[in-house]
């Protein structure tokens, strides 16, 4: 009689281990579906919103960026904080969807004074020490009286200042942050020019 009850705690016991094995295993499965969709989310994220490609149309960037060269577009950067002076954009002149994205840099920012006289750039009646276009500015456009950017309105160049439709042009002005696609932070290899992150 003591064997048989000897028995019965034995198999309860292998019952009790085969239910513990069974739930860690269930645990361990739970575990990694939550990690592959984690995972899966981070890298949607990063597509989303680091890895949108768009491409440069125009000489208006040379010699940082090249027609037709492809760069990356940091989309998140741009809904956190405002850009700063001297980052690249992408952005919808006017929100015109028709139409390709532009990429420029900005030079004004909310609330400034922008113009543009002898050749230079001022900013707050300040001479701008201008580390992105060395060339004198032929046609100051817009800028050539004072141009005071509102809230959430940046004053955007091309750094090759002569040859760029920015915002010295009508059709473009002052740029809203709400028509900005995001910060150019990559441009890819392009024929014999190296790839790599942009510095302001």
């Amino acid at each position: 009689m003591a064997d048989i009850g000897f028995r019965k705690k034995r198999g309860l016991k292998f019952y009790q281990k085969k239910i513990q094995i069974k739930k860690g295993l269930f645990r361990n499965i739970i575990e990694y579906i939550l990690i592959i969709l984690i995972t899966a989310f981070i890298a949607y994220v990063l597509v989303r919103f680091l890895g949108m490609k768009t491409v440069v149309v125009g000489s208006s960037m040379e010699p940082v960026l090249h027609n037709s060269q492809e760069v990356f577009v940091d989309r998140l950067i741009t809904v956190i904080r405002n850009p700063s002076r001297g980052d690249v954009i992408a952005f919808l002149p006017k929100g015109n969807d028709k139409t390709h994205y532009y990429i420029k840099r900005v030079i004004g920012l909310p609330g400034e004074t922008i113009q543009i006289k002898g050749g230079r750039v001022y900013i707050d009646g300040r001479l701008y020490d201008d580390p992105y276009g060395d060339d004198m500015i032929m046609d100051p456009g817009l800028a050539a009286n004072e141009f005071v950017l509102e809230a959430e309105e940046f004053f955007v160049l091309g750094d090759n200042r002569n040859s760029s439709e920015d915002s010295r042009s009508g059709n473009i002005g002052a740029v809203k942050k709400e028509d900005i696609y995001g910060k150019v932070w990559y441009k890819k290899k392009f024929v014999d020019q190296k790839g790599g992150f942009l510095k302001k």
